[in-house]
């Protein structure tokens, strides 16, 4: 599925070097640079510097972006373009350069490794004096992590966006395994399925039912914004494997994956090197392909085959079951006891991997501290579920079939596979191709009806496909998806064992083979129990924030975490206090997560923010309205709240709006109204208007990333077998406060001032008040 060869730095310049690509991580990835941080601006000056070094002139362009989910952010892009001979429309090649916030994440995978494989890839093109026809520009964009804004700054406010044909995105949501291609379009996808395996990829890995899965999931890319909002297509590719360190501190060169960087390098230079001398105005298309990999190859069809494919195979099928009942080898009787085994073998395997998991996780809760849901000893849990699932076959084949009856018994495999294609040719057409390896089994069934023939040998070859088309689905399900899906690959494992049964079921004494992966499965438990604990390189996450509220003069720790560790018990003690009232102001996160426990904190002295009214005014029913929050420290997040009953009208945020909106009124869920990552302390404006009869009520939280440095705190640093939680807010100083405007304190009045004196002084201290309101 992918390369096993490193390419050293002594490879030829024109070609790509993967020992080059991971110097360049190396360097990017020293230290954590997410948006807002010293390391951020030293990474966009090198990706500048290095641009220049191999002959090219970068620009940059910055701005404020406000996307639809209230994310406020300034971006700064670094860009290049290197000019064609014939321009048709021209190739973007885009990777993002800041690295994940809250986690100490160094972002080695993601997503250094696309902006060094990208780097790598132009240096070695531009050495070889390649042939190219179509501008290529370079796009290391700014803030994907926080909400994909650096993206949209460029569509939408480029000029060089309307130039794009096709982008070619790399990116990262693991640390390691083969990198997946998923294309991101808004019409049919056949004509860049077409040109994709023109361009002849040593090792393709893609396939239409993952991007069909990938499409119904909370997760985007750049990419998605260059679909979305411009209407630009183009290719992702993206590792998931290793997604425990998936925006963690161990995303570091340590836990990068060198094969996998030459995988992403793989793709790279064949597709460069196609593209640009490519009509990028001729890949639209308005049909739809499926499509898969088979070793070294691609192959794809029309979506519209797909129906047609599984009529044929139910027919000749049927034919087939007919033809073999008149010759007297196939019985009705027989047919209908293949699914005796096939079926209690799917419920049970279901089943028992379903509840299993719920079990393990009970066993050792330290699992849910890991939010991503996959764990380090994973893929030791996928052998033990997998093996386990074979052996329950075993059982269920060795109790109710035999050798005499299994090609009888393999028509219910054949049958259940082209029912589950026939669904899925309506609900999820991309997952088409699964009908091949039935067309395989089809033959060989036909080869038994017609010849009475079933050798090993004739079975073997005839089930490869199953095994080259299928098998990784096992894998490859509970890796992106997390082990909560491991009943999905226990019911595969099961249908792919019945597309194999004219092999395993002319296994003699299948009871031993039963003990045998049954021991197998036994020895994965063993193995995942043994390396289920923590050390450096497999830390246990966790969550500490110090949350001070302005309102009533007090503080206190909070966490995110179900399993307090040492570490946090030193803060929050032994005796765990619930914190459900810390969650009326939820923050943003990935997952959602909530505070679990809060302890009683010092109170220390954290400067406040300075919130001005700069405009309150009141024109016929509507009430203007621009506040100014300028910190008084070093910050780096503001949460912003209201009433769920303000409604928000011709809203902007530092003078962006967002796109969002629906006319002049801003939609929004709940009371989060933003989240704005600040870049240089730089203040926010806020500027709106509301019904002038609607009550202002308004929150905002501060955030600072400095818990382990303040001085005021003195946090003690966390074990080496420890790491701060990632997706949350996390090891931060929080000043919770309302948004209001500041009244003076009235005068004291002087001992000998009359009854009359002190009313007269007190209608006049409240002049400037009533001015103001």
């Amino acid at each position: 599925m992918m390369p096993q060869w490193l390419s050293k730095n002594d490879e030829a310049l024109a070609d790509f070097s993967t020992e080059r690509a991971f110097n360049q991580v190396q360097i990017i990835a020293q230290k954590p640079h997410y948006v807002g941080s010293t390391n951020h601006e030293l990474v966009a000056n090198y990706l500048k510097l290095e641009l220049n070094r191999i002959g090219l002139e970068t620009s940059v362009q910055e701005g404020f972006t406000l996307n639809d989910k209230g994310l406020l952010v300034k971006s700064k892009n670094i860009l290049a373009r290197i000019k064609g001979t014939n321009n048709t429309k021209a190739l973007l090649l885009l990777s993002h350069y800041d690295s994940a916030p809250h986690s100490f994440s160094k972002g080695a995978s993601d997503d250094a490794s696309g902006v060094a494989t990208i780097l790598e890839g132009i240096r070695a093109f531009l050495y070889a004096k390649q042939p190219q026809k179509n501008d290529i520009i370079i796009l290391f964009s700014d803030a994907e992590e926080l909400g994909l804004n650096g993206a949209a700054l460029f569509v939408n406010k480029h000029p060089w966006a309307k130039d794009v044909g096709l982008v070619l995105n790399f990116e990262a949501r693991g640390t390691s395994g083969p990198s997946y291609m998923l294309m991101e379009t808004n019409k049919g996808n056949q004509t860049l399925v077409q040109e994709f395996s023109k361009a002849k990829t040593a090792y393709p890995v893609s396939n239409s039912l993952m991007y069909s899965i990938y499409k119904m999931l909370p997760n985007d890319t750049d990419l998605t914004v260059f679909r979305e909002q411009g209407n630009i297509q183009g290719f992702n590719f993206a590792f998931i494997d290793g997604h425990y360190n998936y925006h963690t501190q161990q995303d570091d060169i340590h836990h990068l994956s060198k094969t996998t960087l030459a995988h992403q390098g793989s793709y790279l230079m064949p597709l460069l090197k196609y593209f640009a001398n490519t009509d990028l105005n001729k890949t639209s298309s308005t049909e739809d392909n499926v499509y898969f990999n088979i070793p070294f190859s691609f192959i794809s069809y029309p979506f519209s085959w797909v129906a047609p494919m599984t009529l044929i195979a139910f027919g000749l099928l049927i034919i087939l079951i007919f033809i073999g009942k008149a010759k007297r080898i196939i019985t009705f009787r027989e047919i209908f006891k293949g699914f005796v085994p096939l079926l209690g073998s799917i419920i049970t395997a279901g089943l028992v991997t379903f509840l299993g998991w719920k079990i393990i996780l009970e066993i050792y809760p330290q699992y849910s501290d890991l939010l991503n849901g996959f764990t380090y000893n994973g893929h030791a849990y996928i052998g033990a579920f997998v093996t386990l699932s074979i052996a329950i076959c075993f059982a269920f084949y060795h109790h109710f079939s035999d050798a005499k009856a299994t090609m009888n018994h393999f028509t219910a495999p054949l049958l259940l596979w082209i029912i589950i294609n026939a669904f899925l040719a309506n609900s999820l057409t991309g997952a088409g191709f699964l009908i091949i390896p039935v067309y395989f089994g089809i033959v060989l069934f036909a080869i038994y009806v017609f010849t009475q023939y079933s050798g090993l040998g004739l079975n073997l070859i005839f089930s490869i496909p199953a095994l080259a088309i299928v098998a990784p689905f096992i894998v490859m399900f509970p890796i992106g998806l997390g082990l909560k899906i491991l009943f999905g690959s226990a019911i595969l494992t099961v249908l792919l064992f019945g597309l194999l049964l004219p092999v395993f079921n002319s296994f003699i004494k299948k009871g031993v083979w039963l003990m045998v992966f049954f021991a197998c499965s036994i020895g994965f438990f063993v193995y995942a129990g043994y390396h289920s604990g923590y050390e450096p390189g497999k830390a246990k996450s966790n969550s500490l924030l110090y949350i001070y509220n302005a309102n009533s003069n007090s503080a206190i720790w909070a966490t995110y975490d179900t399993n307090l560790d040492d570490w946090t018990k030193a803060y929050l003690g032994e005796k765990n206090q619930k914190a459900p009232g810390l969650n009326n102001l939820p923050l943003s996160s990935k997952y959602s997560s909530g505070f679990t426990y809060s302890a009683i904190a010092p109170v220390v002295d954290v400067p406040k923010p300075t919130i001005s009214f700069i405009k309150d005014s009141v024109v016929g029913n509507n009430r203007y309205l621009k506040i100014k929050i300028t910190p008084n420290r070093k910050v780096n997040r503001y949460d912003i709240y209201a009433n769920p009953k303000m409604t928000f009208y011709n809203f902007k945020a530092n003078g962006v709006s967002t796109s969002g909106e629906k006319g002049n009124r801003l939609e929004r869920e709940g009371m989060r109204l933003l989240c704005y990552y600040v870049v240089g302390n730089e203040p926010l404006v806020l500027d709106f208007y509301i019904n002038k009869s609607a009550i202002f009520d308004m929150d905002l939280i501060e955030s600072s990333f400095d818990l382990l440095s303040n001085p005021l705190l003195k946090i003690k640093p966390r074990s080496d077998w420890m790491m701060p939680t990632p997706f949350v807010l996390n090891d931060a100083v929080l000043i919770q406060q309302k948004i209001k405007r500041y009244t003076p304190p009235a005068p004291v009045l002087p001992p000998a001032a009359t009854v009359k004196d002190s009313t007269i002084i007190a209608k006049d201290s409240l002049k400037p008040v009533i001015k103001q309101q």
